[in-house]
Parts: structure tokens; C-alpha cells; sequence
């Protein structure tokens, strides 16, 4: 599985600096891509997040989340593919500074 970042255009919201597509090429998933996922310049001091995928819905002419891809029980935590995504984030910066701007990781 290899992440694709695609920096943020001029346009986008504040704060978003990228959007983390995972492109799968081993399995049953090879040749196929999951889209969705953005990263965050973080407010305050709490630093650059990750949001998955999300469909938004309304209830009650309330606003709500129901996020596409999460754990599948106890065990599963979706905290390594979050830092993953901010790994490959930083790596696509740094050759970004560096002039290449490959954005695969």
C-alpha cells in the first residue's frame, strides 16, 4: 500500500494543507485507491491532524458524521494508519523543500 499525498490548492479551506489517498497494489484491493482522507494544520498547539473519509448527513436539521472507515472491534485503532498519513505528509514536505515534488510515500 503506498500513500499519495495531493497538496492543497489555492482555494482550499484554512488550514487544510493536503488531501492522503491510499493506493493498494497487493490483494484483492490491487489496482484500487481509497480517497477521503485530509490533513489539518492543527489549532493551538495541538499540531497537524487527519480526518478519514466521512459521509454528512442531517438529522433534525442537525449536522452529523458517519465516518467510512473505522476499527472492527476492540482490537482495531486507527491511530498507526493516522500516523502513516502524517509520516508520508512530512516526507512529501521535506522533498517539496528539496524540489522534488514526488508525492508518493
Amino acid at each position: 500500500m503506498t500513500v499519495k499525498i495531493v497538496q492543497s490548492t489555492a482555494g482550499a479551506p484554512a488550514g487544510k494543507l493536503a488531501d492522503a489517498e491510499l493506493h493498494f497494489s497487493e490483494g484483492i484491493l490491487a489496482g484500487l485507491k481509497l480517497v477521503g482522507f485530509t490533513v489539518w494544520d492543527g489549532r493551538d498547539d495541538r499540531g497537524r491532524g487527519v480526518t478519514f473519509p466521512a459521509r454528512q448527513y442531517l438529522v433534525n436539521g442537525e449536522r452529523r458524521h458517519y465516518v467510512l472507515l473505522r476499527a472492527a472491534g476492540d482490537t482495531g485503532n486507527t491511530e498507526p494508519l493516522r500516523e502513516l498519513i502524517l509520516s508520508a505528509y512530512a516526507a512529501c514536505e521535506q522533498g517539496s523543500a528539496a524540489g522534488d515534488p514526488a508525492g508518493e510515500r
